[in-house]
Protein backbone atom coordinates (compact mmCIF):
# COMPACT_ATOMS: atom_id res chain seq x y z
CA UNK A 1 0.00 0.00 0.00
CA UNK A 2 1.25 3.47 -0.84
CA UNK A 3 0.19 6.98 -0.02
CA UNK A 4 2.29 8.53 -2.78
CA UNK A 5 0.55 10.47 -5.51
CA UNK A 6 1.65 10.82 -9.13
CA UNK A 7 3.20 14.22 -9.80
CA UNK A 8 0.91 16.38 -11.91
CA UNK A 9 3.75 17.48 -14.18
CA UNK A 10 5.53 14.14 -14.59
CA UNK A 11 2.79 12.11 -16.27
CA UNK A 12 0.29 14.16 -18.27
CA UNK A 13 -3.17 12.59 -18.39
CA UNK A 14 -2.85 12.23 -22.16
CA UNK A 15 0.45 10.29 -22.10
CA UNK A 16 0.07 6.69 -23.29
CA UNK A 17 1.54 3.86 -21.19
CA UNK A 18 2.99 0.96 -23.13
CA UNK A 19 1.93 -2.48 -21.92
CA UNK A 20 4.98 -4.68 -21.47
CA UNK A 21 3.71 -7.15 -18.86
CA UNK A 22 0.14 -8.30 -18.15
CA UNK A 23 -1.27 -10.45 -15.36
CA UNK A 24 -4.33 -12.51 -16.32
CA UNK A 25 -6.35 -14.45 -13.74
CA UNK A 26 -10.02 -14.95 -14.58
CA UNK A 27 -12.96 -17.17 -13.69
CA UNK A 28 -14.94 -16.14 -16.77
CA UNK A 29 -12.72 -17.20 -19.66
CA UNK A 30 -14.95 -15.78 -22.39
CA UNK A 31 -12.72 -14.32 -25.11
CA UNK A 32 -9.61 -14.87 -22.99
CA UNK A 33 -7.47 -16.73 -25.55
CA UNK A 34 -8.17 -14.28 -28.38
CA UNK A 35 -7.40 -11.34 -26.08
CA UNK A 36 -4.13 -12.92 -24.91
CA UNK A 37 -3.14 -13.55 -28.52
CA UNK A 38 -3.83 -9.90 -29.25
CA UNK A 39 -1.54 -8.89 -26.39
CA UNK A 40 1.20 -11.26 -27.55
CA UNK A 41 1.33 -9.53 -30.93
CA UNK A 42 2.76 -6.52 -29.11
CA UNK A 43 5.35 -8.59 -27.26
CA UNK A 44 3.49 -8.41 -23.94
CA UNK A 45 4.78 -10.87 -21.34
CA UNK A 46 1.88 -12.90 -19.94
CA UNK A 47 1.71 -13.80 -16.25
CA UNK A 48 -1.08 -16.08 -15.09
CA UNK A 49 -2.39 -18.46 -12.44
CA UNK A 50 -4.05 -21.85 -12.17
CA UNK A 51 -6.82 -22.56 -14.65
CA UNK A 52 -6.19 -19.37 -16.59
CA UNK A 53 -2.56 -20.32 -17.13
CA UNK A 54 -3.56 -23.79 -18.29
CA UNK A 55 -6.14 -22.43 -20.75
CA UNK A 56 -3.56 -20.09 -22.28
CA UNK A 57 -0.85 -22.74 -22.49
CA UNK A 58 -3.29 -25.21 -24.03
CA UNK A 59 -3.93 -22.59 -26.72
CA UNK A 60 -0.21 -22.52 -27.51
CA UNK A 61 0.62 -19.22 -25.81
CA UNK A 62 3.80 -18.60 -23.82
CA UNK A 63 2.83 -17.94 -20.23
CA UNK A 64 4.84 -17.44 -17.05
CA UNK A 65 3.16 -18.74 -13.89
CA UNK A 66 2.80 -16.21 -11.08
CA UNK A 67 4.46 -18.71 -8.74
CA UNK A 68 7.55 -18.62 -10.97
CA UNK A 69 7.41 -14.81 -11.06
CA UNK A 70 7.19 -14.47 -7.26
CA UNK A 71 9.36 -17.43 -6.30
CA UNK A 72 6.57 -18.73 -4.06
CA UNK A 73 4.19 -21.59 -4.87
CA UNK A 74 0.42 -21.35 -4.66
CA UNK A 75 -0.53 -22.58 -1.21
CA UNK A 76 -3.39 -23.21 1.19
CA UNK A 77 -5.65 -24.70 -1.50
CA UNK A 78 -5.10 -21.67 -3.72
CA UNK A 79 -6.07 -19.14 -1.09
CA UNK A 80 -2.60 -17.58 -1.36
CA UNK A 81 -1.09 -17.12 -4.80
CA UNK A 82 -1.09 -13.46 -5.89
CA UNK A 83 -0.84 -11.84 -2.44
CA UNK A 84 2.84 -11.06 -2.83
CA UNK A 85 5.01 -7.88 -3.06
CA UNK A 86 6.25 -8.87 -6.52
CA UNK A 87 2.64 -8.77 -7.69
CA UNK A 88 1.27 -5.80 -5.79
CA UNK A 89 4.53 -3.86 -5.92
CA UNK A 90 4.54 -4.27 -9.68
CA UNK A 91 0.97 -3.03 -9.88
CA UNK A 92 1.09 -0.19 -7.32
CA UNK A 93 4.45 1.32 -8.14
CA UNK A 94 4.24 4.99 -9.13
CA UNK A 95 6.45 4.87 -12.17
CA UNK A 96 7.93 8.39 -11.86
CA UNK A 97 8.56 8.16 -8.10
CA UNK A 98 12.26 7.66 -7.44
CA UNK A 99 11.73 5.97 -4.08
CA UNK A 100 9.28 3.50 -5.63
CA UNK A 101 11.70 2.68 -8.44
CA UNK A 102 14.53 2.23 -5.94
CA UNK A 103 12.42 -0.24 -3.92
CA UNK A 104 11.56 -2.12 -7.11
CA UNK A 105 15.22 -2.42 -8.10
CA UNK A 106 16.26 -3.46 -4.58
CA UNK A 107 13.66 -6.26 -4.43
CA UNK A 108 13.63 -7.20 -8.11
CA UNK A 109 10.01 -6.12 -8.65
CA UNK A 110 9.06 -5.63 -12.28
CA UNK A 111 6.22 -3.41 -13.52
CA UNK A 112 2.85 -4.94 -14.29
CA UNK A 113 1.09 -2.64 -16.77
CA UNK A 114 -2.17 -4.53 -17.33
CA UNK A 115 -4.25 -6.58 -14.90
CA UNK A 116 -7.05 -8.76 -16.26
CA UNK A 117 -9.13 -10.21 -13.44
CA UNK A 118 -12.68 -11.29 -12.86
CA UNK A 119 -13.68 -12.90 -9.63
CA UNK A 120 -14.64 -16.28 -8.24
CA UNK A 121 -18.28 -17.07 -9.16
CA UNK A 122 -19.73 -16.39 -5.70
CA UNK A 123 -23.24 -15.42 -6.86
CA UNK A 124 -23.51 -18.39 -9.20
CA UNK A 125 -22.40 -20.70 -6.39
CA UNK A 126 -25.11 -19.36 -4.08
CA UNK A 127 -27.76 -19.65 -6.81
CA UNK A 128 -26.90 -23.32 -7.28
CA UNK A 129 -27.82 -23.92 -3.64
CA UNK A 130 -24.29 -24.70 -2.48
CA UNK A 131 -23.68 -25.33 1.20
CA UNK A 132 -22.22 -22.74 3.56
CA UNK A 133 -18.59 -23.92 3.34
CA UNK A 134 -18.64 -24.03 -0.47
CA UNK A 135 -20.01 -20.48 -0.61
CA UNK A 136 -17.23 -19.32 1.72
CA UNK A 137 -14.56 -20.92 -0.49
CA UNK A 138 -15.96 -18.99 -3.46
CA UNK A 139 -15.24 -15.64 -1.83
CA UNK A 140 -12.32 -14.25 -3.80
CA UNK A 141 -9.53 -12.49 -1.88
CA UNK A 142 -6.55 -12.10 -4.17
CA UNK A 143 -8.67 -11.08 -7.14
CA UNK A 144 -10.34 -8.04 -5.52
CA UNK A 145 -6.97 -7.01 -4.06
CA UNK A 146 -5.37 -6.94 -7.51
CA UNK A 147 -8.37 -5.18 -9.04
CA UNK A 148 -8.34 -2.44 -6.44
CA UNK A 149 -4.55 -2.02 -6.63
CA UNK A 150 -4.61 -1.65 -10.40
CA UNK A 151 -7.63 0.67 -10.33
CA UNK A 152 -5.97 2.91 -7.74
CA UNK A 153 -2.85 3.14 -9.89
CA UNK A 154 -4.74 3.74 -13.15
CA UNK A 155 -2.37 6.62 -13.93
CA UNK A 156 0.01 3.85 -15.01
CA UNK A 157 -1.90 0.56 -15.02
CA UNK A 158 -4.91 -0.65 -17.03
CA UNK A 159 -7.42 -2.88 -15.21
CA UNK A 160 -9.92 -5.05 -17.10
CA UNK A 161 -12.68 -6.88 -15.18
CA UNK A 162 -15.15 -7.51 -18.01
CA UNK A 163 -14.50 -9.49 -21.22
CA UNK A 164 -16.65 -6.89 -22.99
CA UNK A 165 -13.72 -4.46 -22.60
CA UNK A 166 -11.11 -6.66 -24.32
CA UNK A 167 -11.86 -5.22 -27.73
CA UNK A 168 -11.54 -1.58 -26.66
CA UNK A 169 -8.15 -2.28 -25.04
CA UNK A 170 -6.82 -3.98 -28.17
CA UNK A 171 -8.17 -1.20 -30.37
CA UNK A 172 -6.41 1.42 -28.30
CA UNK A 173 -3.19 -0.56 -28.31
CA UNK A 174 -3.44 -0.74 -32.09
CA UNK A 175 -3.79 3.03 -32.29
CA UNK A 176 -0.93 3.70 -29.84
CA UNK A 177 1.70 1.10 -30.73
CA UNK A 178 0.84 -1.19 -27.81
CA UNK A 179 -0.01 1.53 -25.27
CA UNK A 180 -3.18 2.72 -23.51
CA UNK A 181 -4.32 6.28 -22.84
CA UNK A 182 -5.27 7.76 -19.49
CA UNK A 183 -8.92 8.28 -20.39
CA UNK A 184 -9.43 4.58 -21.10
CA UNK A 185 -7.53 3.56 -17.96
CA UNK A 186 -9.65 5.93 -15.88
CA UNK A 187 -12.86 4.55 -17.35
CA UNK A 188 -11.72 0.98 -16.72
CA UNK A 189 -10.78 1.88 -13.13
CA UNK A 190 -14.29 3.19 -12.47
CA UNK A 191 -15.77 -0.03 -13.83
CA UNK A 192 -13.36 -2.05 -11.71
CA UNK A 193 -14.42 -0.40 -8.46
CA UNK A 194 -18.07 -0.90 -9.41
CA UNK A 195 -17.24 -4.55 -10.09
CA UNK A 196 -15.69 -5.14 -6.67
CA UNK A 197 -18.46 -3.13 -4.98
CA UNK A 198 -21.10 -5.34 -6.59
CA UNK A 199 -19.15 -8.43 -5.57
CA UNK A 200 -18.86 -7.31 -1.94
CA UNK A 201 -22.53 -6.36 -1.98
CA UNK A 202 -23.51 -9.87 -3.04
CA UNK A 203 -21.39 -11.37 -0.29
CA UNK A 204 -22.69 -9.01 2.41
CA UNK A 205 -26.25 -9.65 1.25
CA UNK A 206 -25.70 -13.40 1.51
CA UNK A 207 -24.27 -13.04 5.01
CA UNK A 208 -27.24 -10.86 5.99
CA UNK A 209 -29.53 -13.63 4.81
CA UNK A 210 -27.91 -15.99 7.32
CA UNK A 211 -29.29 -13.84 10.15
CA UNK A 212 -32.82 -12.85 11.13
CA UNK A 213 -31.80 -9.30 11.99
CA UNK A 214 -31.32 -6.40 9.63
CA UNK A 215 -27.59 -5.78 9.12
CA UNK A 216 -25.91 -2.75 10.68
CA UNK A 217 -24.87 -1.63 7.22
CA UNK A 218 -26.59 -2.50 3.97
CA UNK A 219 -25.18 -2.54 0.46
CA UNK A 220 -26.71 -3.46 -2.83
CA UNK A 221 -25.47 -3.22 -6.37
CA UNK A 222 -26.61 -3.75 -9.91
CA UNK A 223 -25.29 -4.07 -13.43
CA UNK A 224 -26.73 -1.76 -16.06
CA UNK A 225 -28.96 -3.80 -18.33
CA UNK A 226 -30.53 -0.98 -20.27
CA UNK A 227 -30.11 2.76 -20.66
CA UNK A 228 -33.59 4.25 -20.92
CA UNK A 229 -34.61 7.16 -23.09
CA UNK A 230 -35.86 8.97 -19.99
CA UNK A 231 -37.50 8.36 -16.62
CA UNK A 232 -41.07 8.95 -15.52
CA UNK A 233 -40.89 12.23 -17.42
CA UNK A 234 -38.74 13.37 -20.37
CA UNK A 235 -36.59 15.68 -18.24
CA UNK A 236 -35.47 12.77 -16.00
CA UNK A 237 -32.55 10.47 -16.86
CA UNK A 238 -33.05 6.75 -16.20
CA UNK A 239 -31.55 3.28 -16.56
CA UNK A 240 -32.46 -0.29 -15.61
CA UNK A 241 -30.00 -2.20 -13.44
CA UNK A 242 -30.11 -5.93 -12.80
CA UNK A 243 -29.28 -7.01 -9.26
CA UNK A 244 -27.83 -10.33 -8.21
CA UNK A 245 -31.32 -11.59 -7.30
CA UNK A 246 -32.43 -14.21 -9.82
CA UNK A 247 -36.19 -13.65 -9.95
CA UNK A 248 -38.38 -14.23 -13.02
CA UNK A 249 -39.94 -10.97 -14.12
CA UNK A 250 -39.47 -7.88 -16.21
CA UNK A 251 -35.72 -7.46 -15.62
CA UNK A 252 -34.77 -10.98 -16.67
CA UNK A 253 -37.50 -11.45 -19.28
CA UNK A 254 -36.68 -12.05 -22.94
CA UNK A 255 -38.15 -9.33 -25.17
CA UNK A 256 -39.55 -11.21 -28.17
CA UNK A 257 -40.85 -8.18 -30.05
CA UNK A 258 -41.58 -4.49 -29.75
CA UNK A 259 -39.71 -1.27 -29.20
CA UNK A 260 -37.56 -0.47 -26.20
CA UNK A 261 -39.23 -0.62 -22.81
CA UNK A 262 -39.65 2.73 -21.06
CA UNK A 263 -39.19 3.47 -17.37
CA UNK A 264 -42.97 3.47 -16.86
CA UNK A 265 -43.38 0.27 -18.91
CA UNK A 266 -40.88 -1.52 -16.66
CA UNK A 267 -42.47 -0.24 -13.45
CA UNK A 268 -45.99 -1.18 -14.53
CA UNK A 269 -44.98 -4.55 -15.97
CA UNK A 270 -43.29 -5.47 -12.71
CA UNK A 271 -46.46 -4.58 -10.79
CA UNK A 272 -48.63 -6.63 -13.16
CA UNK A 273 -46.46 -9.74 -13.12
CA UNK A 274 -46.06 -9.76 -9.35
CA UNK A 275 -49.87 -9.62 -9.09
CA UNK A 276 -50.68 -12.60 -11.33
CA UNK A 277 -48.02 -14.63 -9.53
CA UNK A 278 -50.32 -14.58 -6.48
CA UNK A 279 -52.71 -17.09 -8.07
CA UNK A 280 -52.51 -20.83 -8.73
CA UNK A 281 -55.48 -20.77 -11.13
CA UNK A 282 -55.14 -19.18 -14.60
CA UNK A 283 -55.10 -15.41 -14.02
CA UNK A 284 -54.79 -12.18 -15.99
CA UNK A 285 -54.12 -8.69 -14.65
CA UNK A 286 -54.37 -5.46 -16.59
CA UNK A 287 -52.33 -2.63 -15.06
CA UNK A 288 -52.33 1.10 -15.66
CA UNK A 289 -50.02 3.48 -13.78
CA UNK A 290 -48.98 0.67 -11.40
CA UNK A 291 -52.60 0.00 -10.33
CA UNK A 292 -54.76 -2.88 -11.56
CA UNK A 293 -57.81 -1.88 -13.58
CA UNK A 294 -58.94 -5.47 -13.98
CA UNK A 295 -57.96 -8.87 -12.55
CA UNK A 296 -59.65 -12.20 -13.16
CA UNK A 297 -59.34 -15.93 -12.76
CA UNK A 298 -60.59 -18.10 -15.60
CA UNK A 299 -60.74 -21.52 -17.19
CA UNK A 300 -57.95 -20.47 -19.52
CA UNK A 301 -56.10 -17.33 -20.62
CA UNK A 302 -58.80 -16.16 -23.03
CA UNK A 303 -61.52 -16.56 -20.41
CA UNK A 304 -59.48 -14.76 -17.74
CA UNK A 305 -58.53 -11.92 -20.10
CA UNK A 306 -62.08 -11.26 -21.26
CA UNK A 307 -63.29 -11.14 -17.66
CA UNK A 308 -60.46 -8.84 -16.53
CA UNK A 309 -61.07 -6.44 -19.42
CA UNK A 310 -64.72 -5.93 -18.48
CA UNK A 311 -63.80 -4.41 -15.11
CA UNK A 312 -62.50 -1.17 -16.68
CA UNK A 313 -62.09 -1.31 -20.47
CA UNK A 314 -61.43 2.43 -20.69
CA UNK A 315 -58.43 2.37 -18.35
CA UNK A 316 -57.18 -0.85 -19.98
CA UNK A 317 -56.39 1.07 -23.18
CA UNK A 318 -52.62 1.47 -23.35
CA UNK A 319 -52.15 -0.73 -20.30
CA UNK A 320 -49.94 -3.67 -19.34
CA UNK A 321 -51.31 -7.21 -19.61
CA UNK A 322 -49.81 -9.95 -17.43
CA UNK A 323 -50.67 -13.65 -17.60
CA UNK A 324 -49.59 -16.46 -15.29
CA UNK A 325 -49.83 -19.13 -17.99
CA UNK A 326 -48.48 -19.44 -21.53
CA UNK A 327 -50.02 -16.89 -23.90
CA UNK A 328 -51.85 -18.91 -26.54
CA UNK A 329 -53.27 -17.98 -29.94
CA UNK A 330 -56.85 -17.65 -28.71
CA UNK A 331 -55.96 -15.10 -26.06
CA UNK A 332 -53.60 -13.25 -28.42
CA UNK A 333 -56.35 -12.87 -31.00
CA UNK A 334 -58.55 -11.17 -28.41
CA UNK A 335 -55.81 -9.02 -26.90
CA UNK A 336 -54.92 -7.38 -30.24
CA UNK A 337 -58.42 -5.90 -30.42
CA UNK A 338 -57.26 -3.11 -28.07
CA UNK A 339 -54.01 -1.19 -27.83
CA UNK A 340 -51.69 -2.31 -25.05
CA UNK A 341 -48.11 -1.35 -24.25
CA UNK A 342 -46.71 -4.65 -22.90
CA UNK A 343 -47.71 -8.29 -22.68
CA UNK A 344 -45.79 -10.50 -20.24
CA UNK A 345 -46.26 -14.22 -19.62
CA UNK A 346 -44.12 -17.14 -18.44
CA UNK A 347 -44.10 -18.40 -22.02
CA UNK A 348 -45.41 -17.33 -25.43
CA UNK A 349 -46.82 -19.80 -27.94
CA UNK A 350 -45.23 -19.34 -31.40
CA UNK A 351 -48.72 -19.09 -32.92
CA UNK A 352 -49.54 -16.26 -30.49
CA UNK A 353 -46.32 -14.45 -31.39
CA UNK A 354 -47.24 -14.69 -35.07
CA UNK A 355 -50.64 -13.10 -34.33
CA UNK A 356 -49.01 -10.28 -32.37
CA UNK A 357 -46.25 -9.66 -34.93
CA UNK A 358 -48.16 -7.02 -36.96
CA UNK A 359 -48.53 -4.96 -33.75
CA UNK A 360 -44.87 -3.94 -33.85
CA UNK A 361 -45.15 -1.38 -31.04
CA UNK A 362 -46.46 -3.96 -28.56
CA UNK A 363 -43.66 -5.27 -26.37
CA UNK A 364 -43.98 -9.03 -25.84
CA UNK A 365 -41.99 -10.44 -22.91
CA UNK A 366 -41.28 -14.07 -22.10
CA UNK A 367 -40.45 -14.26 -18.39
CA UNK A 368 -39.51 -17.94 -18.30
CA UNK A 369 -41.30 -18.54 -15.00
CA UNK A 370 -43.27 -16.90 -12.22
CA UNK A 371 -41.71 -15.07 -9.26
CA UNK A 372 -42.06 -16.75 -5.89
CA UNK A 373 -44.14 -14.15 -4.07
CA UNK A 374 -43.69 -15.94 -0.72
CA UNK A 375 -39.91 -15.55 -0.87
CA UNK A 376 -38.45 -13.55 2.01
CA UNK A 377 -36.49 -10.65 0.55
CA UNK A 378 -35.89 -7.00 1.38
CA UNK A 379 -37.30 -4.03 -0.51
CA UNK A 380 -35.65 -0.63 -0.66
CA UNK A 381 -37.06 2.87 -0.97
CA UNK A 382 -34.82 5.94 -1.12
CA UNK A 383 -35.59 8.86 1.19
CA UNK A 384 -33.59 12.04 1.70
CA UNK A 385 -30.28 10.99 3.17
CA UNK A 386 -31.08 7.31 3.46
CA UNK A 387 -32.98 4.17 2.55
CA UNK A 388 -36.10 2.60 3.98
CA UNK A 389 -35.61 -1.17 4.08
CA UNK A 390 -38.35 -3.66 4.81
CA UNK A 391 -39.36 -7.25 4.13
CA UNK A 392 -41.40 -7.71 0.97
CA UNK A 393 -45.15 -8.00 1.58
CA UNK A 394 -45.29 -11.75 1.11
CA UNK A 395 -48.11 -12.32 3.59
CA UNK A 396 -50.79 -14.77 2.49
CA UNK A 397 -54.16 -15.05 4.24
CA UNK A 398 -55.81 -18.47 4.22
CA UNK A 399 -59.38 -19.49 5.01
CA UNK A 400 -58.36 -20.87 8.40
CA UNK A 401 -57.07 -17.42 9.42
CA UNK A 402 -60.36 -15.64 8.75
CA UNK A 403 -62.27 -14.49 11.82
CA UNK A 404 -66.01 -14.14 11.29
CA UNK A 405 -67.18 -11.09 13.28
CA UNK A 406 -70.78 -10.70 12.09
CA UNK A 407 -73.98 -12.60 12.83
CA UNK A 408 -74.00 -14.04 9.34
CA UNK A 409 -71.09 -16.22 8.25
CA UNK A 410 -69.95 -16.01 4.63
CA UNK A 411 -70.78 -18.73 2.11
CA UNK A 412 -68.09 -20.85 0.47
CA UNK A 413 -68.34 -18.74 -2.69
CA UNK A 414 -68.04 -15.52 -0.70
CA UNK A 415 -64.98 -16.86 1.11
CA UNK A 416 -63.28 -17.75 -2.18
CA UNK A 417 -64.04 -14.32 -3.59
CA UNK A 418 -62.88 -12.56 -0.44
CA UNK A 419 -59.52 -14.32 -0.52
CA UNK A 420 -59.18 -13.45 -4.22
CA UNK A 421 -60.08 -9.79 -3.66
CA UNK A 422 -57.77 -9.48 -0.65
CA UNK A 423 -54.83 -10.74 -2.75
CA UNK A 424 -55.63 -8.13 -5.38
CA UNK A 425 -55.82 -5.49 -2.64
CA UNK A 426 -52.18 -6.14 -1.80
CA UNK A 427 -51.24 -4.75 -5.22
CA UNK A 428 -53.51 -1.68 -5.20
CA UNK A 429 -52.20 1.67 -3.94
CA UNK A 430 -53.71 2.66 -0.60
CA UNK A 431 -56.37 3.45 0.26
CA UNK A 432 -57.47 0.35 -1.64
CA UNK A 433 -60.97 -1.02 -2.17
CA UNK A 434 -61.67 -4.02 -4.42
CA UNK A 435 -65.10 -5.37 -5.36
CA UNK A 436 -65.21 -8.91 -6.76
CA UNK A 437 -67.46 -11.81 -7.60
CA UNK A 438 -66.77 -15.24 -9.10
CA UNK A 439 -63.03 -14.63 -9.16
CA UNK A 440 -63.30 -11.38 -11.11
CA UNK A 441 -62.80 -7.80 -10.00
CA UNK A 442 -65.91 -5.74 -10.63
CA UNK A 443 -64.64 -2.41 -9.31
CA UNK A 444 -61.33 -1.06 -8.00
CA UNK A 445 -60.75 2.14 -6.01
CA UNK A 446 -57.08 3.08 -5.61
CA UNK A 447 -54.84 5.73 -4.14
CA UNK A 448 -57.46 7.93 -2.50
CA UNK A 449 -56.82 9.91 0.63
CA UNK A 450 -59.81 8.33 2.40
CA UNK A 451 -61.41 4.92 2.20
CA UNK A 452 -64.89 6.30 1.57
CA UNK A 453 -63.80 7.88 -1.72
CA UNK A 454 -62.11 4.63 -2.77
CA UNK A 455 -65.38 2.79 -2.09
CA UNK A 456 -67.38 5.31 -4.09
CA UNK A 457 -65.00 5.35 -7.07
CA UNK A 458 -64.94 1.57 -7.27
CA UNK A 459 -68.74 1.45 -7.06
CA UNK A 460 -69.06 4.17 -9.71
CA UNK A 461 -66.93 2.21 -12.18
CA UNK A 462 -68.80 -0.99 -11.42
CA UNK A 463 -72.10 0.73 -12.24
CA UNK A 464 -70.66 2.45 -15.31
CA UNK A 465 -69.51 -0.82 -16.88
CA UNK A 466 -72.67 -2.78 -15.96
CA UNK A 467 -71.00 -5.08 -13.44
CA UNK A 468 -73.26 -4.40 -10.47
CA UNK A 469 -74.94 -7.69 -9.54
CA UNK A 470 -78.65 -8.22 -9.17
CA UNK A 471 -80.01 -7.52 -5.72
CA UNK A 472 -79.06 -10.28 -3.31
CA UNK A 473 -76.50 -11.85 -5.64
CA UNK A 474 -73.22 -12.53 -3.83
CA UNK A 475 -70.44 -9.97 -4.21
CA UNK A 476 -67.58 -9.11 -1.87
CA UNK A 477 -65.51 -6.07 -1.03
CA UNK A 478 -61.93 -6.16 0.21
CA UNK A 479 -60.20 -3.31 2.03
CA UNK A 480 -56.42 -3.19 2.43
CA UNK A 481 -56.78 -1.70 5.93
CA UNK A 482 -59.54 -1.39 8.50
CA UNK A 483 -62.61 0.77 7.98
CA UNK A 484 -62.07 3.63 10.46
CA UNK A 485 -65.78 4.46 10.36
CA UNK A 486 -68.91 2.70 9.08
CA UNK A 487 -69.25 5.12 6.12
CA UNK A 488 -66.91 3.24 3.76
CA UNK A 489 -68.63 -0.04 4.54
CA UNK A 490 -72.07 1.54 4.05
CA UNK A 491 -70.99 2.85 0.64
CA UNK A 492 -70.01 -0.71 -0.26
CA UNK A 493 -73.34 -1.99 0.99
CA UNK A 494 -75.13 0.51 -1.25
CA UNK A 495 -73.08 -0.85 -4.17
CA UNK A 496 -74.54 -4.32 -3.52
CA UNK A 497 -71.90 -6.21 -1.57
CA UNK A 498 -72.92 -9.18 0.53
CA UNK A 499 -69.62 -9.90 2.28
CA UNK A 500 -66.64 -7.90 3.51
CA UNK A 501 -63.00 -8.80 4.14
CA UNK A 502 -60.76 -6.38 6.02
CA UNK A 503 -57.90 -6.51 8.56
CA UNK A 504 -59.88 -5.15 11.52
CA UNK A 505 -58.21 -3.34 14.39
CA UNK A 506 -60.00 0.02 14.38
CA UNK A 507 -61.22 1.57 17.61
CA UNK A 508 -64.53 1.78 15.71
CA UNK A 509 -64.64 -1.93 14.90
CA UNK A 510 -67.77 -2.42 17.01
CA UNK A 511 -69.59 0.33 15.08
CA UNK A 512 -68.48 -1.13 11.74
CA UNK A 513 -69.58 -4.62 12.76
CA UNK A 514 -72.97 -3.28 13.90
CA UNK A 515 -73.41 -1.53 10.54
CA UNK A 516 -72.58 -4.76 8.72
CA UNK A 517 -75.10 -6.71 10.85
CA UNK A 518 -77.76 -4.08 10.20
CA UNK A 519 -77.24 -4.51 6.43
CA UNK A 520 -77.18 -8.32 6.69
CA UNK A 521 -73.57 -8.53 5.52
CA UNK A 522 -71.06 -11.22 6.39
CA UNK A 523 -67.71 -9.81 7.48
CA UNK A 524 -64.36 -11.38 8.31
CA UNK A 525 -61.20 -9.93 9.83
CA UNK A 526 -57.81 -11.08 8.55
CA UNK A 527 -55.53 -9.52 11.17
CA UNK A 528 -53.18 -8.64 8.31
CA UNK A 529 -52.92 -5.25 6.61
CA UNK A 530 -51.72 -4.62 3.04
CA UNK A 531 -50.82 -0.94 2.78
CA UNK A 532 -49.04 -0.10 -0.48
CA UNK A 533 -47.56 3.39 -0.72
Amino acid sequence: MTNSKPKDSAMPASAPVKIKRALLSVSDKTGLVDFARGLSKYGVELLSTGGTSKALKDAGLTVKDVSEHTGFPEMMDGRVKTLHPKVHGGILSVRDNAEHKKAQEQHNIGDIDLVVVNLYPFTQTVEKGADYDTCIENIDIGGPAMVRSAAKNHAFVAIVTDPADYESVLEEMAENNGATNFNLRKKLAARAYAHTAAYDSAISGWFAGQDDEFPRQVAFAGTMKQSLRYGENPHQRAALYATTEQRPGVTSAQVLQGKELSYNNINDTDAAYELVAEFDAPAVAIIKHANPCGVALGENMLDAYEKALKCDPVSAFGGIIALNRKLDAEAANKIIEIFCEVIIAPDIDPAALEILAPKKNVRVLKAGGLPNITLARPTYKPVAGGLLVQDADNGIVTESQLKVVTKRAPSKQEIADMLFAFKVCKHVKSNAIVYARDGVTTGIGAGQMNRLDSSRIAAMRMAEYGLKPAAGAPMVVASDAFFPFPDGLLAAAEAGVTAVIQPGGSIKDADVIAAADEKGLAMVFTGMRHFKH
